[in-house]
Formats: structure tokens, sequence, C-alpha cells
């Protein structure tokens, strides 16, 4: 894992923190880093919990099944239910226990000096431009609005274009990163959201 994707989900947890309303020069990125990282063990407890959740939710459908093909033929139809159930729950709890797996690792790399500046340096610069990139992110969307997207998919549009404009990032890499960012912390509907609006959003004309 490279330190800017490190460094990019700390910011996120750091601007999880602040509310839109907030002034940038009010805001104390220091303290809000100390807490991202402290937000950050808790979802790999939290993570490990619902992993574990989901393996119980496979394992009790798969017996249901077991139970329901006592019936006969005519209860066929519940068991392949019950069945597909618990292989939905099983591949959903596995995911959630191979990204748990690499977060211990991201808990460690964010006590380094280079990382920590790079998430506060990330924060700082949507801070200062956000109401420019609200704007533009606004601009490219297709029948919704900025406004009406969870607060995690705002933050995640944010850093992503920051990435682009101010540390240099490739835009296929930020966006790539970005949906990364949707899987750990967003869901399905938001995930193809921040995809097709930053697709739009590198594609439009640069700002003069």
């Amino acid at each position: 894992m490279q330190s800017r994707t490190v460094a990019r989900e700390l910011a996120l947890l750091m601007l999880g923190q602040i509310s839109d309303r907030q002034p940038a020069a009010d805001t104390p990125l220091d303290t809000l880093l100390q807490q991202a990282q402290a937000s950050l063990s808790q979802h790999v407890r939290e993570a490990l919990d619902q992993a574990a959740t989901d393996l119980q939710a496979a394992q009790q459908q798969l017996l249901d099944s077991e139970l329901q093909d006592q019936g006969g033929t005519e209860q066929l139809p519940r068991i392949r239910q019950h069945l597909q159930d618990g292989l939905a729950h099983a591949e959903q709890g596995l995911n959630r226990l191979s990204a748990s797996l690499e977060l211990p690792r991201l808990l460690m790399l964010s006590d380094q000096d280079e990382i920590r500046r790079g998430a506060v340096e990330r924060a700082r610069a949507v801070l200062r431009g956000r109401e420019d990139l609200d704007q533009r992110l606004d601009a490219v969307m297709e029948g919704w609005r900025l406004t009406r997207l969870p607060r995690i998919d705002r933050d995640i549009l944010r850093l992503a274009a920051v990435d682009i404009e101010q540390f240099n990032t490739p835009a296929a890499v930020a966006c790539n990163e970005a949906v990364e960012l949707a899987n750990r912390y967003s869901d399905e509907q938001g995930r193809r959201m921040i995809n097709g609006v930053l697709r739009r959003f590198t594609s439009a004309p640069a700002k003069g």
C-alpha cells in the first residue's frame, strides 16, 4: 500500500469530523489527525465484527436449506433461495475479512511522518478549496446534486479531485483509489456514483 493511499484514507477520516459549514481556518488539523487514527482503529474492530455476523448468517442459511431439504421436492425453490442467501452472506463476510486484514498494516503506517503530513495537506487542500470543488463536482453530476450525497461520498470525491489537481496523482489512479475507499466506507450505490462522477470530472475541460 503506497503512502499516498494511506494518507488519503486518513484525510477522509479527518474530514468526516468537520462540518461542511465550518471555516477551514477554525479547523485544528493535528487534533483531527489523532482522532482519525482512533477512528481507523474502531473501524478495524467494526469490520471484523461485521464479517463475523455475515459468516454466522451464512451458516444459518445453509442450515435452513438442509432442514428444508427434508420436506421433499416441493421445497426446492425455498432450498435454492436459502443456499443463495447463504452464499451471498459468506461472500460478503469473506470480503470484509479480507479487507480487514489490511487495516492493521494501515494503522501502523499511519504513524509515519510522511503519511501524516500527506493526510494533513490533503485535508487542508479540501477545506481551502471546498466551495470551488463542490461547484465543479456538482456541474458534472447527472440528475443529482452533490449536497444530496452522503457526507462520506462527498469527501471521497473532494479528495480524489485535489489529488489529481494538486498532488499530481494520475486521474485513473485517483479514480481507482476513490472506488476502493467507497468499497470500504460507502455502499454499492455510492461506489457507482463516485466512479461515474469522477470519470466525468476528469473528462471535463480543465479549469482556467
